[in-house]
């Protein structure tokens, strides 16, 4: 009965004007289960950016209650709101869901534009979930997106104000999807695989089986030539770096065995050579001092001979010539002792 009355309140919000419906995107008709959390994307148009963003709820969009707004927001355990203007995009999310918030609410801005869904919170499991609904992916690479439903009907994945992949296979700004139905543990499920991520992947998209429809934000990172490298090192050479660090350490040790013998080696000729110096330095200090006195020979050692001088006349010159052991003569040494008189004649 809801998707019906619905659309009805679609043509009555067009025909009265009371809906600026065509200013925001977002989706029609969510399910949570109940105490379950769930972010809502409300997709506005260029030159809303500096207005005000609210959330509320009500039948009739001039009749509704205010719960949050962007520029006052009061603190609330299950209420949260955020705007971001790069994106042109705010969220509002919603937590602890309870049986009594079922109903309609809206995503408004101050400058008229408006759009509004249908939240029906769930006993048990919801209509159509999913596990995550933020998921990361890397440029050039695929994401997985497993949409979980009880409900029948048509599916397809959309993006947020873009257009729809309703086959099995298709593409979205440049990136290949896929959609594959299947059922696991009694389980019906939706895969959504992405291929070939672009950077301008990234933003709100939604699953949608029959009326229902759950929003997905997808984060495509950049891929850098050092992410990959560093990802391939350490996945294919995890344990190199480890038996390298092994062999270095064996290595040190094997290197500082010999070493330190070397070292005890030298410090000990040192202590013993310092050691021998001083003894010896000692022994030299002890020692008298070296003097040899000669000791004067017999007379019958020293030969004495008398002349006249040729050239002065009454002058006595004498010459001692030490006599040697041996009747060789020799030159006189240093060390050997002359004596000498002389004496004056009278004339």
């Amino acid at each position: 009965m809801a998707p019906y009355l619905l659309l009805v309140l679609h043509i009555l919000f067009f025909l009265t004007g009371l809906s600026g419906i065509h200013g925001v995107s977002t989706v029609s008709h969510v399910s949570v289960r109940e105490g379950g959390s769930i972010t809502i994307p409300c997709l506005y148009h260029h030159g809303s950016e500096k207005h005000v963003k609210y959330w509320c709820s009500g039948y009739f969009f001039h009749f509704c209650s205010t719960l949050i707004r962007t520029d006052s927001q009061s603190a609330s355990n299950w209420l949260s709101i955020a705007d971001n203007v790069t994106t042109r995009v705010f969220t509002v999310t919603m937590k602890n869901l309870q049986l009594g918030v079922s109903g309609y609410f809206w995503c408004a801005v101050e400058n008229g534009d408006t759009t509004h869904l249908y939240l029906s919170v769930a006993t048990g499991t919801a209509g159509l979930y999913v596990d995550q609904q933020h998921v990361t992916g890397v440029e050039g690479q695929s994401v997985t997106v497993n949409c979980n439903y009880r409900n029948s009907g048509d599916f397809c994945w959309c993006r947020l104000g873009g257009s729809c992949v309703e086959r099995t296979v298709g593409n979205l700004d440049g990136a290949s999807v896929e959609l594959k139905r299947i059922l696991a543990n009694g389980k019906k499920v939706m895969i959504v695989t992405m291929s070939q991520l672009k950077m301008k992947n990234t933003g709100w998209y939604w699953c949608a089986v029959g009326d229902l429809q759950m929003p997905v934000h997808i984060t495509v990172n950049q891929s850098t030539t050092t992410q990959s490298n560093t990802t391939t090192t350490n996945r294919n050479n995890g344990g190199t770096d480890e038996k390298r660090q092994e062999r270095i350490q064996s290595l040190l040790v094997v290197l500082l065995i010999p070493l330190s013998l070397l070292v005890v080696v030298i410090a000990g000729t040192l202590v013993i050579l310092k050691k021998l110096r001083k003894q010896k330095d000692k022994k030299a200090k002890d020692q008298p001092p070296n003097t040899t006195v000669q000791s004067a020979d017999s007379e019958q050692n020293i030969t004495y001979s008398t002349g006249l001088n040729p050239e002065r006349h009454g002058d006595l010159y004498s010459t001692v010539i030490p006599k040697q052991h041996r009747t060789a003569q020799r030159e006189a040494e240093p060390g050997d002792v002359v004596y000498s008189t002389v004496a004056q004649h009278q004339r």
